[in-house]
């Protein structure tokens, strides 16, 4: 990735061109806010030298030196007639006011000492702007007074400031709202971006998300490329899981196969075995290979059953089942076996016989692993508990045992699958199943899943 087209690299150029535009806008607005309108209003702004005037009305003081009083209210009328919004007035040696241009000015008829000093402390660099000149030579005949407003005197573009300076700082706040504008079109950019990423990653369940579109090469291009590059290693992953899942299956199904010829010929010689004259040790042996294999076919069972379950192959059937009659077969086909491995056995069945929407043989199934699981690991206990119950919380089998619990290894531990087979159709079946150990002994309870489950 290069640097020029990195996100920071962007974001330090517009903050640079900021830095510069900003500055020279300033005139700029400046330019365009007050040239034109120095241009549409120059027949209605009159401006006037302050220097000259003050020398025009000092001249004219001088020459009216001598001049009777209409003489002087003459001419300073028409200086004052010459010049926009001019307002004269003079006063004799006396300090009385002989004519003021606008009589409605508050200016006295007869001026004191401390009245002329008040005066042209007030109007110094004040508003309007004030000259003073003697009449003549000297100070005997009196002084005269022009005033005008002060604006006049200054620069045309004084003389719009009101409305046009609010147009200035209007020009203004637009440039900086216009850096603001770009700088958010910038960081929404980089949101929208992310957001889209990020719903892509957002995908629920075990989909794989799709790959997105890389857009530009800066920072988050970089990391759509590393998303698009995971994506892709999540689609090989799972095309590998699956065929390796599919190659297990076959593997675990082929052996299951090629694994019953021989355990079924050993049988078979066992059982010819069992007719013969053999002494003592020879049958214990022959019981002992006995039990071996039928470990080794249940087992090889259970594993075909496990990956068949897992692959969603184990066909089955829903029917209204009548509970107690199959717990009645299951314990009639081990009870043989129950007495041989000395265990007590405790059946309980409900008065009334009860029905779930199962399939038998599944059922069956189940109950066959739960009594094998009592006989190879709790026979110590020498006590195994079947019941079927009906109670406010629902219907449920409970089976029992007094061995040493699920937490403790015994001498025939297999590798678990009898009961992550029962976990497995119990939960396809829609039932529930609660397992609780304890080293006094193991019950596990299966009911229906449409009431809350009570453990006892």
């Amino acid at each position: 990735m290069r640097k020029l087209s990195s996100l920071q690299t962007r974001y330090l150029t517009l903050i640079i061109c900021a830095m510069l535009i900003i500055p020279f806008s300033f005139p700029l607005i400046s330019l365009v806010t007050y040239i034109p309108a120095l241009q549409f209003k120059a027949d209605e702004i009159t401006t006037y030298d302050g220097k000259q005037l003050e020398a025009m009305w000092h001249e004219h003081a001088g020459k009216l030196g001598g001049a009777d009083d209409d003489e002087i209210t003459t001419a300073i009328q028409t200086i004052g007639s010459d010049y926009e919004k001019a307002a004269v007035f003079w006063v004799d040696h006396a300090g009385v006011t002989k004519y003021h241009s606008d009589e409605a000015a508050d200016i006295p008829a007869r001026w004191q000492p401390e009245e002329i000093i008040r005066f042209m402390k007030n109007n110094y660099a004040g508003d309007p702007y004030t000259i003073v000149a003697l009449i003549g030579e000297s100070d005997e005949e009196g002084f005269m007074v022009f005033q005008i407003p002060r604006y006049m005197i200054s620069a045309p573009i004084e003389q719009l400031e009101g409305y046009y300076s609010l147009l200035y700082f209007a020009g203004i706040i637009i440039v900086l709202l216009l850096f603001i504008f770009v700088s958010w079109l910038f960081f929404r950019k980089i949101r929208n971006r992310l957001l889209r990423l990020q719903q892509s990653m957002s995908i629920e369940g075990d989909d794989i998300p799709t790959p997105v579109t890389v857009g530009e090469k800066d920072e988050i291009g970089q990391l759509e490329s590393s998303f698009n590059d995971m994506i892709h290693q999540l689609r090989e992953s799972r095309k590998r899981e699956k065929e390796e899942e599919k190659l297990r299956r076959e593997l675990i199904a082929n052996l299951s196969h090629d694994l019953r010829t021989p355990l079924s010929t050993l049988r078979a010689h066992t059982y010819s075995l069992s007719h013969e004259q053999l002494s003592a040790e020879g049958k214990t042996s022959l019981q002992v290979m006995d039990k071996k294999i039928e470990y080794l076919n249940n087992l090889i069972e259970n594993l075909l059953s496990y990956t068949l379950l897992m692959a969603g192959k184990y066909n089955y059937t829903l029917q209204k089942t009548d509970i107690n009659r199959i717990l009645r077969a299951s314990v009639a086909t081990w009870y043989p076996i129950f007495e041989r491995e000395q265990l007590e056995v405790d059946i309980q069945l409900a008065e009334s016989s009860f029905s779930w929407d199962i399939d038998p043989h599944w059922l069956e199934r189940i109950l066959d692993n739960l009594f094998q699981n009592v006989v190879r690991h709790a026979k110590s206990g020498g006590f195994i508990s079947i019941k079927s119950i009906q109670a406010d919380d629902g219907t449920k089998i409970v089976i029992a045992d007094k061995g040493p619990g699920i937490k403790k290894k015994s001498a025939n531990a297999g590798a678990g699958l009898g009961l992550s087979i029962v976990e497995m159709m119990t939960k396809e079946m829609g039932l529930e199943w609660h397992l609780a150990s304890t080293e006094n002994g193991t019950t596990i309870t299966i009911r229906k899943a449409e009431t809350p489950f009570h453990s006892s």
